[in-house]
């Protein structure tokens, strides 16, 4: 009987810490440095640029004689000039984004002249004008993009956009002088006339990564300009029109994209289940 009881006492005390270890708990996991989550950019961004715009004058014409005759300037050219550019744009996903730009095209001459005859000689010889203006631009324009694929930190895209230009003309000088070399008629200041149009350009260029939320920008843009008012009647001739330019611009700038860098994360393990032996 003793020896039964010492035999029921040391199986109690061996089952004792076994039912105590049929719960295992697992080891905490180690923690680990945060994680950089990379998420696809989106959302608002702001550009600027400044560029150098080659320009080429579509024609001009005038009444001539006090509206007796439209008529159209022999030679007309306008100089090239530069542009400045700001903008807010936002971007979509990886490859389609939009922007609100203004943009100012500087002051640009323009040369042109006509044939007929002048008041030197009693208005029997053959003269030519001398007709001497310039003119500014400020247009708004609503652009969209498709973004071509990033390679080593560079994006080629492709774009479009429509709005209106306000084309300012400066007054107009007008000279004419005999061909022969015999005088000139004196100057003719007619005023500038200024006008809004409907324009609308095509853009191809690239941006590159220089931080997570810098970019810049390099590109080439071709605007088209319509037709309006150039300058007012004086001394039996005019108003003018032009017919619309034509825009070839290279332009270099930045943006800042907001929310651009990718944000450190804490890492936090799944929990872990409880495993029973």
């Amino acid at each position: 009987m003793r020896n039964s009881f010492r035999w029921l006492v040391l199986a109690g005390l061996v089952a004792g810490p076994a039912t105590a270890a049929d719960l295992y708990q697992p080891e905490p996991v180690p923690q680990y440095a945060p994680e950089v989550r990379v998420a696809d950019v989106s959302g608002f961004y702001l550009r600027g640029d400044i560029g150098y715009s080659f320009n080429k004058l579509r024609g001009a014409n005038y009444f001539q004689g006090s509206n007796a005759s439209l008529v159209d300037f022999d030679r007309h050219d306008l100089k090239n000039s530069y542009s400045l550019g700001a903008g807010v744009g936002y971007q979509i996903n990886s490859r389609l984004r939009t922007d609100l730009t203004f943009d100012y095209l500087g002051k640009s001459d323009f040369h042109g002249s006509t044939q007929g005859t002048c008041g030197v000689g009693n208005g029997t010889l053959a003269c030519t004008s001398a007709d001497l203006t310039s003119m500014q631009a400020y247009t708004l324009m609503a652009n969209a993009y498709v973004d071509l694929g990033t390679y080593a930190s560079v994006t080629p895209y492709v774009g479009a956009g429509i709005g209106g230009s306000y084309v300012k003309w400066n007054d107009l000088k007008n000279t004419s002088c005999a061909d022969n070399g015999a005088g000139c008629d004196a100057t003719e200041t007619h005023d500038g006339r200024g006008s809004w149009r409907f324009a609308y350009q095509l853009m191809a260029g690239a941006s590159i990564d220089i931080t997570c939320d810098w970019k810049a920008d390099v590109g080439y843009r071709f605007r088209q300009t319509s037709s309006g008012d150039m300058f007012g009647y004086k001394a039996n001739g005019g108003p003018g029109r032009d017919k619309g330019f034509y825009s070839h611009d290279l332009h270099v700038g930045a943006r800042y994209q907001f929310g651009g860098c990718p944000q450190p994360v804490a890492y936090e393990p799944p929990p872990q289940p409880l495993v029973y032996k």
